[in-house]
C-alpha cells in the first residue's frame, strides 16, 4: 500500500521521508483544508528531499468555484511546481452548483503535464459522486482523493468501495479524511492501493497567549473573506 502523507511544513516533509512514505501531499494550513504553500517551502523541499512532492494548488479557502483572477493564480502556480520539477499537483475546480467544472480541471490537467494529477476533496461536494467520477475519466483525471462524502474516510467507506470498483485500473481511489492508526487497515483489507493522511501530533510552543491570531469566522467552507471595497472606502475616508 502506498502512503502519502499531507505535509504542512518543512518540518512535515522530513518526516514523512525519513519514516518511509512514498510521497507527500504538500500543503499549508491544515485548519482550512489546505491551501497552496509558499514557493519558498516548495523549492527548499525540492532542494532538500528526494521524496516524490504533490504541491496542492488552492489559492483559498472556502469554496471551490474561482474567479478567473483565482484560476489565472492557480495555473501560475501550477507552472511553478512544473519548473522546479515537483511530481505531482492536487487540485481541481466545481460549479457553482457543485458539479464539476470540467474545462477549468480538464485546463489544468493538460498544463500539469508530465506531472500526476490528483483531483483533490472538493469531490467530496460533488451531487453525484458516481456521474462525476466517470467524467474525471473522460478528462483524464488518475487519482482521486476522497473521504467518500463523510467527514471520516472510514464513515465513508461504503461509497468509497463503489468508486473503486466503478474505477477499475482507470483512476486510482486513494481514501483521505481522519485517516489514523485505528482505521487504516480498513482501506487496505478494502483493497485500496494507496491512502492519504497527515498523522499529526500538536507540539506547544508557547505558553498561554493573551492576544489570539486566529478567528473562528474564517472557518466555515460555506463563506469566502474578501476585503470589501465598501469598507474600505468609508474607513479611508475617515481619515484624509
Amino acid at each position: 500500500m502506498k502512503i502519502e502523507i499531507c505535509a504542512n511544513s518543512y518540518q512535515s516533509a522530513v518526516n514523512a521521508e525519513a519514516s518511509g512514505a512514498d510521497r507527500i501531499e504538500l500543503c499549508s494550513e491544515l485548519a482550512i483544508g489546505g491551501i497552496t504553500p509558499s514557493f519558498g517551502l516548495i523549492k527548499k523541499i525540492k532542494q532538500d528531499l528526494r521524496i516524490p512532492v504533490h504541491v496542492l494548488i488552492r489559492p483559498r479557502s472556502g469554496d471551490f468555484t474561482y474567479s478567473n483572477a483565482d484560476f489565472e493564480v492557480m495555473k501560475q502556480d501550477v507552472m511553478f511546481c512544473k519548473n522546479l520539477g515537483c511530481e505531482g499537483v492536487v487540485s481541481g475546480v466545481l460549479n457553482a452548483d457543485n458539479t464539476i467544472d470540467l474545462e477549468r480541471t480538464k485546463e489544468l490537467i493538460e498544463l500539469a503535464m508530465p506531472m500526476s494529477f490528483t483531483f483533490h476533496r472538493a469531490f467530496d461536494w460533488v451531487v453525484n459522486p458516481l456521474k462525476s467520477l466517470d467524467e474525471l475519466k473522460e478528462i483524464g483525471v488518475k487519482r482521486i482523493l476522497t473521504s467518500g462524502q463523510e467527514n471520516q474516510a472510514v464513515k465513508g467507506i461504503e461509497l468509497l468501495k463503489k468508486l473503486k470498483d466503478r474505477a477499475g485500473v482507470f483512476i486510482e481511489i486513494m481514501p483521505g479524511g481522519g485517516v489514523n492508526i485505528d482505521t487504516i487497515l480498513v482501506f487496505k483489507k478494502a483493497g485500496f492501493k494507496q491512502v492519504h493522511f497527515s498523522a499529526t501530533s500538536l507540539y506547544s510552543t508557547q505558553k498561554k497567549v493573551n492576544v489570539t491570531m486566529n478567528s473562528d469566522r474564517f472557518f466555515d467552507e460555506t463563506l469566502v473573506a474578501i476585503s470589501d471595497s465598501e469598507k474600505i472606502i468609508n474607513m479611508i475616508n475617515l481619515v484624509k
